[in-house]
């Protein structure tokens, strides 16, 4: 997508956005909860929200993984990917992030979150730009602002990243650079 592909109150919305959180699963993962015989939890991430992670990261936006389920498997990921905010076992998703902008100095409006489920809803409503992957429960797409082509786990993250890259003004930075940051 071009940043003309954006609906304006959208790309108005993201341009002041300075962190973001995600859920994981069903957002940053196909929602699927896999367990092997040894009870140990395997997850699949998608590789492209991974570096739109990445360049959020190198933009100036901060992350945040915000999960109600306790994984050693998102801690990874998190640091994998220098995540400076990585809360697991989080029940109260929209204090954690309330918190996490406190501590930065900012608002409510300056704060993105993507959720895909009932858990995720306050959260959402309460930050300055609400986005639902495509695959999202009904209840949740009602709510968004925006919502994503792709769904969880399969690239929308990605979408959530570039559409926050394109309002700020970064791509073409990004572009000229030409490789992985």
């Amino acid at each position: 997508m071009a940043a003309a592909d954006y609906p304006a109150d959208i790309l108005q919305r993201a341009a002041g956005i300075r962190l973001i959180g995600f859920d994981v699963d069903g957002t940053l993962t196909d929602g699927r909860l896999l367990y092997g015989t040894d009870a140990h939890e395997t997850k699949s991430f998608h590789v492209q929200d991974g570096l739109g992670l990445v360049l959020l990261r190198h933009a100036g936006i901060a992350t945040a993984l915000v999960t109600a389920r306790t994984s050693t498997v998102v801690e990874q990921r998190g640091r994998e990917l220098q995540i400076p905010h990585v809360h697991t076992g989080e029940r109260g998703k929209l204090a954690c992030m309330q918190k996490i902008a406190a501590d930065m100095g900012i608002g409510m409006e300056a704060v993105a979150f993507m959720g895909d489920d009932l858990p995720d809803l306050a959260t959402m409503r309460g930050a300055g730009l609400a986005i639902a992957p495509a695959n999202a429960h009904a209840w949740i797409l009602a709510e968004a602002h925006w919502i994503t082509p792709r769904n969880g786990g399969a690239g929308a993250a990605r979408d959530a990243c570039d559409l926050l890259l394109y309002a700020q003004g970064k791509v073409e930075a990004i572009l000229a650079h030409g490789e992985h940051p």
